[in-house]
């Protein structure tokens, strides 16, 4: 059932590592996910977002040296449901984004699934 919910969900990668970009989209290829990006770099983020061609984001805390909460606010303001992605765990994240589901690096493939499908399921409640 997760699966299916899984299935054509366009996700927006932001993470400035290629390794771990790399890994990401195939993790997410393998739900039957479309890959939107990734961006790498904080300004390219904010276009994307922009843009909206996604149901939802994922996001590194820290994308080369910048603190990812400029895209956090924007994609709030949409009212996107987003993922943060980091190596400090959920005690990294800041105020008022503590709440919001996190997966800390390195993850699994399960780990990533549970927090995409919470994200997903916070969305419809803030609905």
């Amino acid at each position: 059932m997760a699966e299916e919910r899984l299935k054509g969900l366009r996700v927006l990668v932001v993470e400035d590592e290629a390794a771990i970009s790399m890994l990401l989209e195939d993790m997410l290829m393998d739900f039957g996910c479309t890959i939107v990006g990734p961006a790498a770099r904080l300004s390219t983020a904010l276009e994307m977002v922009q843009a909206d061609d996604f149901d939802i984001a994922i996001l590194d805390v820290n994308l080369a040296g910048e603190a990812i909460y400029p895209v956090a606010d924007a994609l709030a303001g949409r009212n996107r449901p987003f993922v943060f992605s980091t190596g400090y765990g959920g005690a990294g994240i800041k105020d008022p984004y503590r709440e919001r589901p996190v997966v800390q690096k390195p993850f699994s493939q399960q780990e990533l699934k549970r927090t995409i499908l919470a994200a997903l399921d916070g969305s419809a409640r803030e609905s």
